[in-house]
């Protein structure tokens, strides 16, 4: 987000921006009725017209005098340098208009699969969903994927065939994709007709391919209506009353149980007044959902809120993005009370420990409150429950984190976040670029839960685990454009060593140069251990040729060098180290000397014996649909990995477990997503270490 709107003027914003053809008649402020407020999350698969689809419902309501373009990055929802570089959005933005007295607030998801956590915070934002497909291509196996999703919290959602302008479009074609895809409860409200839509609910005469579509129509409301004298005079040839069927199809529609379809045109505006009808009239306001569960800062449960504009104040940050001028700039959904310009707030984090995101608790003033339109804000003094807003220069707030009364805070359950499953090793360009680095992402790290950032403690490297190529991209964009200067190197499995056989050492560590010098000596027997056992000392010495407290010593001299490694540099594991003799000297030997002779031993005992390395191994289940498992099970068995077993995932395709080497799995999450057309997804835990074949 930008402050651009609120500090120049459209001149200064150059022409052909957002700025530039921002109309004042569709300036939509703060909201002061939940019920007068609607939000839509529109998703769909990248392509399909979704930014288009929001900049023509911004034009058509006066927000913006005349549409924008991708190609040009000019558009109100894809401002990001992230999204013009690689022509699609990866951000989600929020884009309200005013439809009469109403505002809806168009949040516009990612439809790339990297950016499925921005998809995600869209949905926690939203009341509602419209997917959106394209006349002209297929729909995508994540698309139905999250169409699933939205079915398991009966999340209300409507249907919308985009591109119809396009020569190749067949909306007949698309209205039979959906209906396999999403199921049969979705129906077209409308056809495409010749200067315009044909009315499918309203009246006759518009010819037999119409009456056979609202027959359709009125069957899929009536099975959904609580009037069950509606088939019955229906069925008996009785003419409903449009005005319930329509009452019924609303009441359907907002319970997530019949899924309306309309065939639009973001070149020509064709279905953008029935679509803002749709929106306004069918669509939930935030009163009628419920909102999500609250606890206390303890964890502990708390009442469900309501949401009330007079209520305790529990909104949640569903996007975070760092501006030169305003610094942290948080997209809040206020669920109940109201947020207020100079208030305090408490800012509360929890969950996200193991990706970085330490939990946190913070009370801050809000000093600055926006509405925003796309990346541009405008100064409001409140944001009543169920309003989306913006809010500047918070310190510590982060993507996920709950906002309350500082007198009473509480917070609120995150959503599900996507694990991130590729990993990118980055280094700063030279010595004085690891501090502007180790910076800067802290700030990324903040805006993006789905990215995972660790410092491997093994090899030292900075790994960013990343939800595939283009997410990386984009981190790395975000790293660079604040001054950074950083290369990508190659991730380094880490490996372990251990004794493939037996072996003896001799650790000698004499040393005079005046006064007092260094003696110890120790002999050492090394054996293999089974995988897993780690390390045992044990201590043979035969009367007392070496003191007790320096057997200690060479214990903490054997570990030591075990961390080292005694071969390509990894920690040995594994073994079993003997203590069985060695000397003393009365003045000259000491715990550092002991420590020396142990290391020293060890190392020679390697020079003498088989080192194996190991490599990790993890414990990997894929989901992928049925078609999908021979061609998963053929690649696994490629990558080296052992299947352990199948199993049916509830109806939702087939869950692979399999035993597969780490250093297959490092872009794994691209290669599966073309292997399964962007539909297989996969979990993976550390199992064991293995020796790694010659």
């Amino acid at each position: 987000m930008s402050a651009k709107g609120t500090r120049e003027t459209a001149k200064a914003a150059g022409p052909g921006t957002a700025e530039t053809r921002r109309s004042e008649n569709g300036t939509v402020l703060a909201a002061s009725d939940p019920a007068k407020i609607r939000n839509v999350a529109l998703v769909g698969h990248s392509g399909a017209g979704k930014s288009m689809l929001v900049e023509a419902l911004l034009a058509a309501t006066g927000a913006i005098t005349r549409m924008g373009s991708i190609s040009e990055g000019t558009t109100v929802s894809d401002s990001d340098p992230s999204a013009i570089h690689q022509q699609r959005s990866v951000t989600l933005t929020v884009a309200p208009i005013l439809v009469g007295d109403i505002k809806v607030n168009l949040i516009d998801t990612p439809g790339y699969t990297d950016f499925t956590g921005e998809l995600r915070a869209g949905l926690r934002a939203a009341d509602a969903a419209l997917f959106v497909v394209s006349a002209v291509d297929g729909i995508d196996g994540a698309t139905v994927a999250l169409w699933n999703e939205c079915e398991k919290i009966r999340m209300p959602r409507a249907v919308v065939v985009s591109r119809l302008d396009h020569p190749r479009a067949d909306f007949s074609a698309a209205v039979a994709r959906c209906q396999e895809a999403f199921g049969d409860a979705v129906l077209p409200l409308y056809l495409p007709g010749d200067g315009g839509l044909l009315a499918v609910l309203h009246g006759t005469g518009n010819g037999p391919a119409v009456e056979e579509v609202r027959g359709a129509l009125i069957e899929g409301i009536i099975a959904e209506s609580e009037d069950e004298t509606l088939m019955d005079r229906y069925l008996e040839g009785g003419e409903l009353p449009l005005q319930d069927l329509i009452s019924d199809l609303e009441t359907a529609v907002a319970r997530g149980s019949f899924f309306p379809l309309l065939p639009t045109s973001a070149e020509t505006g064709l279905g953008l007044p029935e679509l803002m009808s749709l929106l306004t009239e069918a669509m939930p306001s935030p009163p009628e959902r419920a909102i999500p569960p609250v606890m206390q800062l303890d964890g502990s449960a708390l009442r469900s809120l309501e949401g009330d504009p007079s209520g305790r104040l529990a909104a949640e940050v569903v996007r975070t993005t760092v501006d030169p001028f305003l610094g942290r700039v948080c997209l809040v959904r206020v669920f109940s009370g109201t947020l207020r310009e100079d208030s305090s707030i408490h800012i509360g984090g929890r969950g996200l420990a193991d990706r970085g995101h330490e939990d946190h608790d913070s009370d801050e003033r809000v000093t600055h409150l926006y509405a925003p339109v796309g990346q541009s804000l405008k100064a409001i003094p409140y944001c009543i429950a169920g309003d989306i807003c913006a809010i500047s220069k918070l310190a510590n707030a982060e993507t996920g984190d709950t906002v309350s009364d500082k007198d009473s805070p509480l917070l609120i359950e995150t959503w599900s976040m996507p694990e991130p499953l590729m990993p990118i090793a980055i280094e700063g360009a030279s010595r004085s670029d690891e501090d502007a680095l180790a910076k800067s992402m802290g700030k990324v790290a903040a805006a993006d839960p789905t990215l995972r950032v660790e410092r491997n403690p093994d090899t030292h490297q900075l790994i960013l685990w990343c939800m595939g190529e283009a997410h990386a991209d984009v981190v790395l964009d975000r790293l660079r454009a604040q001054g950074v200067k950083l290369q990508t190197v190659e991730v380094i499995t880490p490996l372990r060593e251990t004794f493939a056989s037996k072996a003896t050492g001799h650790g000698r560590h004499v040393k005079q140069s005046g006064g007092h010098g260094q003696f110890a000596i120790c002999d050492i027997e090394v054996e293999p251990l089974a995988r897993g056992e780690g390390f045992l000392f044990a201590d043979k010495i035969v009367g007392g040729v070496i003191p007790g407290t320096f057997v200690t010593s060479v214990e903490k001299g054997v570990r030591a060098q075990m961390l080292k490694g005694v071969s390509a540099g990894f920690p040995v594991v594994d073994i079993k180290v003997t203590l069985v003799g060695g000397k003393t000297h009365s003045v000259d030997s000491s715990d550092a000397a002991f420590q020396s002779a142990g290391a020293l031993a060890l190392r020679e005992a390697a020079a003498t014996a088989k080192i194996q390395l190991l490599e990790p191994v993890s414990a990997v289940v894929v989901s992928v649909p049925d078609d999908y498992v021979g061609a998963v099970m053929s690649d696994l068995s490629t990558r080296r990995g052992r299947v352990t077993g199948t199993t049916a995932a509830n109806g939702e395709g087939t869950e692979i477990s399999a035993e597969v080497p780490d250093q297959e799995l490092l872009r794994y999450a691209i290669e599966l997503r073309a292997l399964t057309a962007g539909t297989g997804r996969f979990r993976r835990s550390y199992l064991r270490h293995e020796p790694v074949p010659k």
